[in-house]
């Protein structure tokens, strides 16, 4: 008996990684009936993420109530392994665009909700987070999620406040003082598959602002509030972010993540085969099966670098 591992990143906009590892196998057991089929959906941090990591290594699905991207109660989600300390979350389950319904603000918009997310998850036991960054409708580089981690900005009155993407120019200040000792001794792993600095014309700005709303001179304040947010994160906290990439990733998510969480950004396809080694490890694999209809080159060198049997095992 022969085995086998499907690795599909979902096809964007057409098939989940889910239904194409439903597809892939249907197919593969008519041609090969005695096949041991190990179905590892591929997540890269935007939606579908959770149910992926789900469906691969076991675990469940948790509901929580949360602030949605424009500030009303919603509920959000977060997925908690079989391991019981690793939990998924993605961004966009509490600041989604869809969560927008239709009414796209990116200088009003608030990842207040993903914050009180990764709480959550810790509250439940979860000591390894795993962030996916992708189809958000924000654009406060992280602000809101650092505030509901209890991370104080302050204007220039010393006024507490949550900061937008609209309202970062008023920040004059950053105190880390407060910031949850619940994070303490917690990994944060991002998965971010975009290189995006967070200002300039490759920018968060420029690049995604106008999927989330954003007209041409509102991409050129959201841009400015971003880059004075990067000089008062390296005034206060001693980090220079603006041209790390993917720094820009989801509004600038992927700048304040680094910033105030002390997360690293790591490829969706990358931190999914880590979650995921033991089982390439522990098997003799005839052959793997991959698709992506995007970075086909780069995540299929990843795939096979993690994964692929050594020749005496082929």
């Amino acid at each position: 008996m022969s085995k086998w591992i499907l690795m599909p990143d979902s096809f964007k906009g057409t098939m989940s990684s889910l239904e194409i590892c439903r597809l892939m196998r249907e197919a593969l057991l008519r041609h090969v009936p005695d096949a041991e089929v190990v179905s590892i959906p591929v997540a890269d941090g935007g939606e579908g993420s959770v149910e992926a990591f789900l469906a691969a290594m076991g675990g469940h699905r948790v509901e929580v109530p949360c602030t949605g991207p424009d500030f009303r109660k919603i509920s959000g989600f977060y997925g908690l392994l079989a391991d019981g300390y690793t939990a998924v979350i993605e961004m966009a389950a509490a600041a989604g665009l869809p969560l927008m319904e239709g009414r796209l603000c990116a200088e009003g918009a608030t990842t207040y909700g993903v914050g009180e997310l990764i709480l959550a998850a810790i509250r439940d036991g979860a000591r390894r987070i795993i962030l996916g960054l992708g189809g958000s409708a924000t654009n406060d580089g992280g602000c809101g999620c650092a505030a509901a981690l209890g991370v104080r900005f302050l204007d220039g009155t010393g006024a507490e406040y949550v900061p937008v993407g609209g309202t970062l120019d008023r920040l004059c200040r950053i105190d880390m003082s407060h910031r949850s000792p619940l994070l303490n001794g917690v990994e944060i792993v991002t998965m971010c598959d975009v290189d995006n600095p967070l200002c300039g014309p490759n920018g968060a700005s420029a690049v995604f602002g106008p999927q989330k709303g954003a007209d041409p001179d509102m991409v050129t304040r959201l841009d400015r509030n971003l880059r004075h947010l990067s000089e008062v994160i390296r005034q206060d906290l001693g980090r220079e972010i603006a041209d790390l990439p993917g720094a820009g990733a989801a509004g600038g998510m992927g700048a304040g993540v680094m910033a105030f969480l002390g997360s690293r950004l790591q490829m969706g396809i990358e931190t999914v085969l880590d979650t995921v080694r033991a089982i390439g490890s522990q098997i003799r694999v005839k052959n793997i099966y991959l698709g992506t209809l995007l970075k086909m080159v780069g995540i299929t060198y990843i795939c096979l670098l993690y994964t692929s049997p050594s020749p005496r095992d082929a």
